[in-house]
């Protein structure tokens, strides 16, 4: 499947187009495909890394020194379909629209690949 992939920090040319191996729900999880996703201006921010050295750096050494390594697509807020389900899933079933909005841990929050959650 494919992805915008932030593979540096600075400007939009460490945005890439890839290729990215496609997550497989666990038991509890559902897998979304997405349709729409928003990039927020803290996002934006945190992407060009112009902050002051003693917000910059916690930034640098959770994420990654020279280049993003634990978040890698950027997002909070997506829109989809719920694609598959795990077996311990009753709540949500294939097919179902999706909205989802990233709160849990803020300003570090991802979502891998397509979303599962």
């Amino acid at each position: 499947m494919k992805a915008i992939v932030w593979t540096k920090y600075g400007p939009l040319d460490g945005l890439q187009l890839k290729e990215v191996e496609k997550p497989i729900p666990k038991d509890n999880e559902v897998l979304i495909r997405i349709y729409a996703a928003t990039v927020t201006v803290g996002i934006y921010e945190m992407r060009r890394l112009k902050f002051p050295i003693l917000l910059r750096l916690p930034i640098q050494i959770y994420n990654g020194l020279r280049k993003p390594k634990k978040i890698t697509i950027l997002g909070l807020e997506l829109a989809g379909e719920i694609e598959s389900v795990g077996k311990d899933v009753k709540r949500f079933k294939q097919g179902d629209q999706a909205y989802l909005e990233i709160v849990e841990n803020s300003f570090l929050s991802k979502w891998q690949r397509s979303c599962i959650t």
